[in-house]
């Protein structure tokens, strides 16, 4: 067999088993927890005039806007192949230092606190 059949071969057929085995294998054990909807932390079933915490949604809007990190830094390994790898250096720690900086003024002011 040519190595580029066996390589169409094993492209195929590594994907249809990973989805034979994601399809069949959560059928296993059903549990009526797993099977209710559930959406947002909230009872879908219950009435929505019910208060929400807003800590709920803080921590979501926080980790959105520090996990914007990776897309910032996922460019900095081809940066670094640029003609001037200084400044690539020197915009990625200002990015990490502004992050870091933000992390530190959220932590002291309680906005990573889940419990109150």
């Amino acid at each position: 067999m040519s190595p580029i059949i066996f390589i169409i071969t094993m492209t195929a057929l590594i994907p249809l088993i990973m989805a034979f085995i994601a399809f069949w294998l959560p059928t296993l054990n059903p549990d009526s927890e797993k099977m209710s909807p559930y959406e947002c932390g909230f009872d879908p079933l219950g009435t929505a005039r019910l208060p929400f915490s807003i800590r709920f949604f803080l921590v979501a809007i926080l980790f959105m806007l520090f996990d914007l990190e990776i897309a910032l830094l996922l460019p900095l390994p081809w940066g670094d192949q640029l003609s001037t790898p200084l400044s690539t250096i020197m915009w990625t720690a200002i990015i990490l230092i502004l992050l870091t900086l933000g992390l530190i003024y959220e932590w002291l002011q309680g906005g990573l606190e889940w419990a109150e």
